[in-house]
């Protein structure tokens, strides 16, 4: 047994910590379901869960993973990048979003080529701080593994570093002594203003 938690269980359990049955949350990497799965179970049927990802493979992936749940009437997927969450999450939600979750990097038994970037992970994030509730949750799981995950780490905790405490809190969670470029947790915590 372990008392720490590993950290896709971390991430799951903060997400449960913020969402509660009509929320309205967002997964902003689909990939292959799991965490849309989980955020459409927390939202309960009077919630929402908006899904983003850029590739067909993963939106297929999900959308059977959702309806074998039985789960497809909470969630509204997009085959677009989650720099557009602005754009495509209605305005009456606005104020009331309650998570995101990222899962950066690429898809899992997917093309290796296909990666989340730097630019389009911060615009994401700029924009959810903008449209989230005051004490609304940002989780980014970052994987930087691969050579293009050591850049998008390394802009996103400038970023995040820099972020002004009164608006946002940052918490960067990681176990320091394990080999492989471990993924860790950024979450960032929307402040009342």
């Amino acid at each position: 047994m372990t008392t720490l938690k590993r950290v896709l269980p971390f991430a799951h359990y903060l997400l449960a910590e913020v969402v509660t049955e009509g929320d309205i949350a967002i997964d902003a990497t689909v990939g292959n379901g799991n965490d849309t799965t989980i955020l459409a179970q927390l939202v309960g049927d009077s919630g929402k869960v908006y899904g983003f990802d850029i590739q067909e493979q993963a939106i297929q992936n999900t959308k059977r993973r959702l309806e074998n749940g039985g789960l497809s009437n909470r969630v509204e997927l997009f085959q677009t990048s989650h720099a557009s969450i602005e754009q495509l999450i209605p305005n009456e939600y606005f104020g009331k979003i309650k998570a995101a979750i990222f899962n950066l990097g690429y898809l899992p038994g997917g093309d290796k080529n296909i990666v989340t970037t730097p630019s389009s992970t911060i615009d994401a994030i700029q924009q959810l701080l903008a449209i989230m509730a005051a004490g609304g949750l940002i989780i980014l799981v970052v994987y930087h593994g691969h050579p293009e995950g050591q850049l998008e780490r390394d802009q996103l905790l400038q970023y995040v570093t820099a972020l002004d405490q009164k608006k946002a809190h940052v918490l960067q969670y990681q176990f320091l002594n394990q080999i492989n470029h471990a993924p860790f947790i950024i979450a960032i915590e929307k402040q009342q203003l």
